[in-house]
Formats: structure tokens, sequence, C-alpha cells
């Protein structure tokens, strides 16, 4: 992590993630099992369960944050968010007089299941005791998870910048720490010179990797048109220079991009008169995204809790907290706060679908 200089008046608090992969692994392995034997009715206990164990392995100033997510609360979102895919399903391959009636219902569960599964998140997470909240509106939910999605559908995705940033905005800025607010002040051109660079690499590999298939396409045609037969050495190469140019893409396209939106993200965040720094290096990242990629491969999805360890011990680095004065003034005034406003009942937060 790039050295971070303190403001007057400022001092640094890293983030530590304390966790190992031979510990997690027993968690993980019997989540897996669990799950597959239960035929995936394990899986919100199996999310519990992985939560728990992230959060009580990430320290800020010698305290460990806390998750204490209800699996039945969270069973209870999946099998509605199960239903609202079978309402998807039907609506997409049943084309009728209740196709429209089919939409409906997903346009008006969706903003409201999603604003849910924030507030869930932030009230069931806690730091040195005191809860986190989500104070978000519906009508903000519905204008930032439809209407922005419609808007980015409709301008082919040139709008996916715009919309993130929204997304962003109201999330962070509409979050506590006790009775102490959040807030977000990233303007919307930040994301866009952040995201321009990897869009137009992004759409120069996928053209990339659609010349030789369509080159392919032309040639199958042709030689069929002939009365011959299509080459297989041809298409297998066709679709090998596919193949390649998407894993490319994710593999190293993926980290640099996550890496400038992460940056972007928290060092436009703050906790009261608190600041967030991230300094997370994309090719840092892309070399650890590889070396999970292969290892995992190779040993059969084994690796698999060693590279959340990995990954989860990567990013906490990079991240600190530039505290105004110190830490347990956070902490004091976030619980007057919660005295002042009174905190909301947990039974407003009984709906997880995962997010």
């Amino acid at each position: 992590m790039d050295h971070v200089e303190a403001a007057p008046g400022r001092s640094i608090e890293p983030f530590r993630f304390n966790g190992s992969g031979s510990e997690y692994f027993g968690i993980w392995i019997v989540n897996v099992l669990l799950t597959i034997i239960t035929l995936g009715i394990y899986s919100p206990w199996a999310k519990v369960r992985r939560m728990q164990y992230f959060y009580r392995n990430t320290e800020l100033a010698g305290s460990s944050f806390d998750y204490h997510g209800r699996p039945l609360a969270i069973l209870k979102g999946r099998l509605l968010a199960l239903g609202l895919l079978l309402i998807y399903h039907f609506a997409t391959t049943h084309i009728s007089i209740w196709t429209l009636l089919a939409l409906a219902i997903l346009a008006l569960a969706l903003p409201w299941l999603l604003r849910n599964a924030l507030r869930f998140r932030a009230h069931y997470s806690s730091y040195r005791g005191l809860r986190f909240s989500f104070r978000g509106s519906l009508g903000q939910a519905y204008a930032v998870f439809l209407g922005y999605p419609i808007l980015m559908f409709i301008t082919a995705y040139l709008a996916g910048p715009l919309f993130h940033q929204r997304l962003k905005r109201y999330q962070h800025g509409n979050s506590y720490y006790g009775g102490t607010a959040f807030a977000f002040d990233a303007g919307v051109g930040r994301f866009y010179r952040t995201y321009v660079l990897y869009m137009l690499a992004g759409a120069a590999l996928l053209a990339l990797a659609f010349v030789p298939m369509f080159h392919m396409l032309g040639a199958v045609k042709a030689v069929q048109a002939a009365g011959g037969k299509p080459d297989p050495a041809m298409m297998m190469s066709a679709m090998g220079v596919f193949w390649l140019a998407i894993m490319f893409g994710v593999l190293i396209l993926g980290p640099l991009l996550q890496a400038a939106v992460q940056n972007l993200i928290w060092n436009h965040t703050a906790l009261g008169p608190h600041r967030f720094v991230s300094r997370l290096s994309g090719w840092r990242l892309m070399g650890i995204g590889v070396s999970n990629f292969l290892l995992v491969a190779l040993t059969l999805g084994l690796f698999m809790p060693w590279a959340a360890v990995r990954l989860a011990r990567y990013r906490a680095s990079c991240t600190s907290l530039a505290v105004d004065g110190s830490l347990d003034a956070i902490v004091g005034d976030a619980e007057r706060g919660v005295a002042a406003l009174g905190e909301e009942t947990a039974e407003l937060f009984d709906i997880d679908i995962g997010l």
C-alpha cells in the first residue's frame, strides 16, 4: 500500500484482515458439503458463517467488525428471489398477454427487494457493538434500480457510469454508523473518466474476439455452398481466439477496472469528518486474480478458500480511515446519534436476497 500522508489533525488507521486460508477451509468445505446434501437449503446458514468469518477477521484500530444476519430471513429472501426468477422465465419464454403483467410485477418488486437487502446488510453489521443502518427512501430505490437501468439499456450501456455513480451515491450517501452519516461526493464526470478507457479497451477486445468468428462463419457458409464440410481445425482455432480474448478481458482488464473503481468510490466516501483512503493497485490485483484462477483450476477448486483470503487480505491492506481526532470520538458521536434518533427495530429488516 502506498504511504498516505495524514492531514494536520488527522491520523491514519489501516484496515487489516487476519484470517487464514487453512482456517477458512474448514468452514468452506462444511458449507459446500451441507449445501449439496440439502439441495441448497443450507446456503443461507453457509452465507452467515462465511460473512461472520470475514467480518470478525477484519480489524480497524484493534477492534473487529461483526455480522448478525439471520439465516431464516435470508432463506425467505431467496425464496422470493426464486419466485421472481420463475416469473421472469415465464415472461420471456411464453410471450402472451400475461407477459406485461409479469414484467410489471418484476419492475415493482425488484427495487423494493434491493433496498431491503441494503437495509438488511447494514443493520446486521456492527463495529465495536454499534450497528450500521441504511436509510435510503423507496422512491430513490425505484429511480436507481429501475429508472437508470432502463436509461442504460436505451443508451446501449453508455449510461452505465451514470448508473454506477447514482447507485453508490444512493448506497453510501444514505448509510449511517449509529447516528453518524456517511457521505459520498464523487461526481458523474469522475466515473466517466474512470470508465472510458476500459470501455474503449473492452469494445476493441470484443471486436477483436468476433473477427475470427465472423471469418469462420463466412468460410463455413462458402464451404457448405460448395457441398463440402467445414474444417474442424479452423473452427476450433476461431473459438480459441474468441475465448482467449474473453479471458484476457476478465483476467486483465477486469482487475484494473475494479481497482480504479474501488479507489474512486472509497476516496470519495466519508464518515462524518473522517475520510476513507483506498490505494488498490490494479496490477497487483490482477496478479492475485490470475494466480488465484490458475491455482483454483489446478486444485480442482480446493484452493478457493485461500484465494478468498488472499483477496480479502490485500483489499484490507490497501484501505484505511483518515481519522479527524480519535476513533473513540467516532464511536461516541455515533452512540449519541443513536440515542437521539432511536434505532429502528430488527423486524423492519427481515428479508435479504443475498445482495
